[in-house]
């Protein structure tokens, strides 16, 4: 990802929907919009359709859910499934081998060997310019290690310190379970109540979505008793993309600390946490980064923190690497986020990270996001076309997209519901054809369409799938 000097939020763009840009191109082609035709040229005149070639799809006779009398097993599936799981990059194993054979020939000289591979001592560290780009970053303010949830309890631990006027977390009501825990214990061993500390922004009645000035409201309203906002920058279950600049701006005027989650959000729209002045997040990297199930997490700590003067758990590698190995229990902090790593990084996942950075390096957020604005846009009008009332003839039920129509407000993923239909089945039907996302809930299913190796070519074949699958779960 080309290097960028500055990280200033770029001009929204403007009140032109994406959707206008595909009936100019399908007039253009001088075909229909919905048609065959269509999506080809659009596949062919993709600047990123080369970085598919890039990743391991899953063939249908290798899915055990696909039924595969219906559909060709030869095919590749419909994998709209990584706000998840990503698909493995196919440079992944000879990357992750290559670790493993260096360990083999080297031993313990691995941890120094810069010939090879990743030195192991530094593996994470050779890392941070290319994650710091993907979320708008500068240098010390990223670090990598952990998983999700263990760094956000650090995080927590340094950002929530209660006082008897300022002591509640502001999170959302749906927020994702492992940050709910997470805010729940944090004030619990603070000395406070939850019920009374954790509060909450949520949907208006009737509404899917939060809406802006309901948060700022409540920021502006409760804001001296919050000592943190810790939100979703992506909505786990509806897709939808907060204004994180706002909120931020709207937070640091009541004096309150704020963070977000970001495992739905990075690799997925732009960010500028730098420019934002966002004090602390934290994310995955195996769901739109695409690295190796379970892989490390990643923190970051806005520079104007870099003196870590806050309360931490401490560990041996956040001990500056000069001193490191003096062994006299002195501790000599790093500053920044590195300050906040605990135990040295693994090798084999770092290795899985660099694979799919090494991708995102060729291209840049501006592209996949130009990309995604396209194909949510796309889907988006398909659906509606076809099932906004449901077909009377053949008995298909409508089907509601509760992600925002804004585009500034939504991502790659795309939350459809199915009123006065089986979730389940329908759900069912599409696994057996091949179509891989994700349900939630109980009443939503999730379509994550990421602009590196998914093709307008998959949403053809999806609205194919969809049809089948809507058909035979009525029918049973």
């Amino acid at each position: 990802m080309a290097d960028r000097k500055s990280f200033i939020t770029p001009e929204r763009h403007g009140s032109r929907h994406p959707l206008n840009d595909l009936q100019s191109l399908a007039n253009k082609y001088h075909c229909d919009i919905s048609g065959v035709e269509f999506v080809k040229r659009m596949d062919e005149q993709d600047t990123l359709r080369g970085l598919r070639h890039e990743y391991h799809l899953p063939k249908m006779k290798d899915i055990p859910e696909v039924d595969k009398s219906l559909v060709n097993p030869d095919s590749e599936c419909i994998y709209f499934v990584g706000n998840s799981q990503g698909p493995c990059p196919k440079e992944t194993g000879e990357n992750i081998n290559l670790e493993l054979s260096k360990w083999a020939k080297l031993g313990f000289n691995g941890f120094t060997d810069h010939n090879v591979g990743l030195p192991w001592a530094t593996c994470d560290e050779d890392l941070e310019t290319s994650m710091a780009t993907l979320v708008g970053s500068v240098p010390g303010e990223v670090a990598i290690m952990n998983g999700l949830s263990v760094n956000m309890h650090l995080m927590l631990v340094s950002f929530y310190r209660p006082t008897p006027k300022r002591h509640k977390i502001l999170c959302e009501k749906n927020a994702f379970p492992s940050d709910y825990y997470a805010f729940q214990s944090q004030i619990s061993l603070n000395g406070y109540d939850p019920s009374t500390s954790l509060i909450y922004v949520e949907p208006r009645k009737g509404d899917e979505t939060l809406r802006m000035e309901d948060i700022l409201a409540k920021i502006t309203t409760e804001g001296e008793s919050i000592a943190v906002i810790c939100l979703g920058g992506v909505q786990f279950i509806t897709g939808q993309v907060l204004d994180m600049q706002s909120i931020t701006l709207c937070g640091h005027a009541k004096g309150c600390y704020v963070g977000f989650d970001l495992a739905h959000a990075v690799a997925n729209v732009p960010l500028y946490l730098h420019d934002w002045k966002v004090d602390f997040a934290c994310w995955c990297t195996y769901k739109y980064i695409n690295s190796v199930p379970g892989g490390l997490g990643c923190i970051f700590i806005h520079n104007t923190h870099e003196r870590n003067d806050f309360p931490k758990l401490l560990g041996w590698w956040g001990h500056k690497a000069e001193s490191r190995f003096d062994m006299d229990n002195k501790m000599n902090l790093s500053t920044g986020a590195r300050g906040y790593r605990i135990t040295n990084p693994p090798p084999l996942l770092c290795a899985s990270i660099k694979t799919s950075l090494d991708i995102f390096n060729k291209t840049t957020m501006e592209d996949i996001r130009a990309k995604s604005r396209l194909m949510t846009a796309y889907l988006e009008f398909l659906i509606t076309d076809r099932y906004k009332h449901g077909d009377s003839t053949d008995s298909i039920p409508p089907i509601k997209v509760i992600t925002p129509s804004d585009p500034e407000q939504r991502g790659n993923q795309m939350s459809l519901t199915f009123p006065n239909q089986d979730v389940a089945a329908v759900f069912e039907e599409l696994g057996k054809r091949g179509v891989l996302c994700t349900a939630r809930k109980g009443f939503v299913i999730r379509i994550a369409m990421a602009p590196l190796y998914n093709s307008f070519d998959d949403i053809h074949r999806f609205m194919t799938y969809l049809d089948q699958a809507l058909k035979a779960a009525v029918t049973k």
